[in-house]
């Protein structure tokens, strides 16, 4: 059985896809969104100001903007 992949690409200020921090693959959308709203503080002080979320490697929903207000 094939299970669907759901992560995160985390972006720089200037679009450029991060390779640090890595995010955790997900079977559920649900669940990859979930983990993004627990732990966006933390990749944001990583340098992170974009997330994009994935569905087997597509942009599966527009980009979230990682900023601390």
């Amino acid at each position: 059985m094939i299970r669907p992949q759901w992560e995160w690409a985390l972006d720089d200020a200037e679009g450029r896809r991060l390779s640090e921090p890595v995010t955790p693959v997900f079977t559920a959308q649900y669940d990859a969104e979930q983990w993004l709203g627990e732990h966006w503080r933390e990749l944001a002080a990583a340098g992170a100001v974009r997330a994009r979320l994935l569905h087997d490697g597509t942009q599966a929903a527009p980009a979230v903007e990682l900023r601390v207000a």
